[in-house]
């Protein structure tokens, strides 16, 4: 789960973010969001067939950045989240696959963090949420995560910020090379342009997947890379 707040005035500020729940999780923790003036913005899966049964409740609010803060804290009590600890030390990047391979398929630089390579690609064009401008450290974004598992494979996850007219081309990208569509979804009410988010899922090998997931940013609008 997270949360970014975005500085609109003084005492004054957006957050948006998403909390992981187990299925018993969300009807409290929606309560305690909506009692406390966070608006809750999408329920759904990211995943099929995971276990526990994962939800994602995303929320989004507007005001002072203090009292929301302590209402979503409120709201992770409620949860058997643990408390992050804070960074520790930078990972080395051997993690069973080629890495800046996999980088130069996809056309952007990506961290290690956790046995895992993330990679975040922001949209080319501006985004507002509730006429407000939306960074993509608010969430508004592409996110690719490779996890090592053995012999050059990588199983991987994350979602494509889509417009409507790129849903249909990215998901048959997807399809026709073996990487699983799981959702298809609105993370916020007001956005501009309407933002669809469609996670995905495979295990393979990883540079057969790098290069199916960059054919799929080649259907988006987002930011170039090294091409």
């Amino acid at each position: 789960g997270w949360a970014a707040f975005h500085y609109v005035g003084k005492n004054d500020a957006m957050v948006m973010g998403d909390l992981v729940l187990t299925e018993e999780e969300v009807a409290p923790v929606m309560k305690t969001l909506e009692d406390g003036g966070v608006e809750v913005t999408a329920l759904h899966n990211h995943l099929i067939g995971e276990s526990p049964r994962i939800l994602y409740i995303h929320l989004g609010g507007h005001g002072d950045p203090v009292k929301m803060a302590r209402t979503i804290k409120q709201a992770v009590a409620l949860t058997k989240s643990p408390i992050p600890e804070g960074g520790g030390a930078k990972e080395s990047e051997d993690i069973g696959f080629d890495v800046a391979a996999v980088e130069k398929i996809l056309g952007h630089p990506g961290n290690v963090s956790g046995g895992v390579l993330h990679v975040n690609v922001a949209r080319a064009e501006k985004l507002t949420e509730e006429g407000m401008d939306t960074p993509p450290s608010m969430g508004m974004g592409i996110s690719i995560n490779f996890q090592p598992t053995g012999n050059g494979k990588a199983a991987v996850a994350g979602d494509f910020a889509l417009t409507g007219k790129e849903v249909g081309p990215v998901m048959k990208v997807l399809q026709d090379n073996g990487v699983q569509a799981v959702a298809l979804h609105s993370h916020a009410l007001n956005d501009v342009p309407r933002l669809f988010y469609m996670h995905f899922w495979a295990n393979d090998d990883a540079m057969k997947l790098a290069r199916t997931l960059r054919s799929a940013l080649d259907h988006t609008n987002s930011k170039k890379g090294q091409r």
